[in-house]
């Protein structure tokens, strides 16, 4: 969908093979969606922009993360990233809503996980989060 909106775009993306886990199928989709599109709207100045999914070991459990290679963020402002209409760049810089990432935090929870990120600016960014083995969707 990204590619066949920005078409004069050449973005590298590596999806790990075997990517899996128990979780409502929509709002995976919502999740999905809005951290790849976070991370290619934020490589649109790399020169060659990578964005990355996969799984990696965090303190003994599986933890999904989607990398870039873009703008990044200042970790002094990381406490930021997930509340509503709080945003690190100017909507002119990069546009949005400012509330994909609350969207994805809550999403996460709901399912009984957690999520964080790391970044540096200028060096890209990665969001990093759990989804307990067999995780049912907590109810509100």
């Amino acid at each position: 969908m990204l590619a066949a909106a920005d078409p004069q775009r050449q973005v590298e993306v590596v999806i790990q093979d075997g990517l899996e886990t128990v979780i409502d199928p929509q709002l995976a989709r919502v999740l999905v969606e809005n951290l790849i599109g976070n991370a290619w709207k934020f490589t649109k100045n790399a020169a060659t922009a990578r964005v990355e999914l996969g799984t990696t070991d965090s303190d003994g459990s599986r933890a999904f993360f989607v990398r870039d290679n873009g703008a990044g963020f200042d970790m002094r402002f990381a406490n930021k990233l997930f509340v509503p209409f709080q945003r690190l760049h100017t909507a002119t810089e990069y546009p949005g809503t400012g509330i994909g990432l609350a969207t994805v935090q809550r999403i996460v929870h709901r399912h009984g996980g957690r999520i964080w990120a790391e970044g540096s600016v200028d060096a890209g960014a990665t969001f990093y989060f759990t989804l307990p083995a067999g995780s049912q969707m907590a109810t509100p």
